[in-house]
């Protein structure tokens, strides 16, 4: 999306279009890992290295999400935005989406306390997941928002993982698989919300392209987290 800031702004079907278009071409169900996943391809190590270290992102997600909220002026965004985290951290101990990652990581034979400290996450991992916390911290709120798109893409990806697993991994418990369910309806809730936000506050053909910018980079960031997890089992591979 190249072009001066004094190009026409785009209506509100082409901005979407624009968004899902980029984000599509690069979302990370295309990446060689999750192919391989969604095959039945990974070894019971593969899948164990990439639920511990893809917990790493989703501990990241309640913080970004405070960051944004901390940028709004308006109650009614902040009353709409928080439900996010709640989703994540849970309104009390032993709930929420960070909950049932943790129950995913029993499920494939990790050590829960191991998952939950985060010590064995890779250094790459570490660093493009604090990367999208750095996005939002230092992006507009619109901006912030834009770069949540990649939800636009969750479900169906969701819907994908849920039937590669029971299908290719069955000593996984059914009821381990809790997260990727939860995730479907919530992320076209949210994905929803956010692109209205978008559309609304996107002044600008500028700032048009900068959300585009922001949701291209996160693609790039979860690209990244994947890049680590294949480089990590591939070097576990040669060492045998």
């Amino acid at each position: 999306m190249n072009g001066p800031a004094s190009e026409p702004l785009l209506s509100r079907d082409e901005l979407i279009e624009r968004l899902r278009a980029e984000g599509q071409r690069r979302y990370h169900d295309q990446h060689p890992f999750h192919q391989r996943m969604h095959e039945g391809a990974l070894t019971r190590d593969e899948l164990a290295t990439w639920t511990l270290n893809r917990y790493y992102y989703q501990t990241r997600i309640p913080i970004k999400d405070a960051i944004i909220l901390s940028k709004s002026d308006d109650p009614a965004f902040r009353r709409a935005w928080i439900r996010r985290i709640q989703d994540h951290d849970g309104n009390q101990p032993g709930e929420g989406g960070l909950e049932l990652w943790l129950r995913l990581a029993d499920g494939v034979g990790l050590d829960r306390e191991l998952t939950a400290s985060c010590r064995a996450v890779l250094p790459g991992v570490r660093f493009a997941c604090d990367a999208y916390v750095e996005l939002v911290r230092e992006r507009s709120l619109v901006e912030a928002v834009a770069s949540s798109l990649t939800e636009f893409f969750a479900p169906d990806l969701m819907s994908k993982r849920i039937a590669a697993w029971e299908r290719h991994y069955p000593w996984v418990k059914q009821e381990t698989l809790e997260y990727f369910r939860s995730r479907v309806p919530r992320a076209r809730r949210d994905s929803q919300e956010a692109i209205e936000f978008v559309v609304w506050h996107a002044s600008s053909y500028s700032l048009q392209h900068q959300c585009v910018n922001a949701l291209i980079k996160k693609t790039e960031i979860l690209w990244h987290l994947l890049d680590c997890v294949q480089a990590e089992n591939a070097k576990a591979r040669s060492a045998l």
